[in-house]
């Protein structure tokens, strides 16, 4: 498999398959999704993929937030889009990754596609590199997050404190 991260807008070549959210809290700490798998919990960003009534990426970035980790945004902003080809002949296809504020965290309900109730973890953006376990282009992710959060939010401290919400 290969993945290239990319700053900007997808391409049209390239059909977009998934939406995920680096989502802040005011004081700084990134909201990350966690699902138990084996007895461990693994965590990511919470997102999904784009429904055919979806008027666009941010409508699939919100409505996946509500299912999944019942989590209202304000105006999420575009970072970028990893470029993936499994190299099984398909054609590569792109997965967004977004910025937004967290305006409201709603109490934890079962996901209506899954019926899971997800971990919701708000931790530091240093400590979510290392709950991600994304590797480089993880830490790129989240290291642009953090400047478009500072830069069009206002974010300035980031509390390094663990909290399941």
């Amino acid at each position: 498999m290969f993945l290239k991260w990319h700053i900007g807008k997808v391409p049209k070549r390239l059909k977009i398959k998934q939406v995920y959210g680096v989502i802040f809290t005011e004081n700084g700490r990134v909201l990350l999704k966690g699902e138990k798998e084996n007895d461990e919990v693994i965590y990511s960003l919470a997102g999904g993929s784009p429904e055919t009534f979806d008027k666009g990426i941010e409508a699939t970035l919100r409505r996946e937030l509500i299912e999944e980790v019942n989590v209202t945004i304000g105006e999420p902003i575009l970072l970028g889009y990893q470029e993936v080809d499994e190299q099984n002949g398909k054609p590569p296809y792109a997965q967004v990754r977004m910025v937004a504020m967290i305006d409201k965290i709603g109490k934890s309900q079962p996901d209506p596609d899954t019926g899971e109730t997800y971990e919701r973890l708000l931790t530091h953006p240093k400590k979510a590199i290392q709950f991600l376990n994304w590797g480089d282009i993880g830490k790129k992710i989240i290291e642009k997050a953090v400047m478009v959060a500072t830069k069009e939010f206002g974010l300035k401290d980031f509390i390094d404190k663990n909290q399941i919400v």
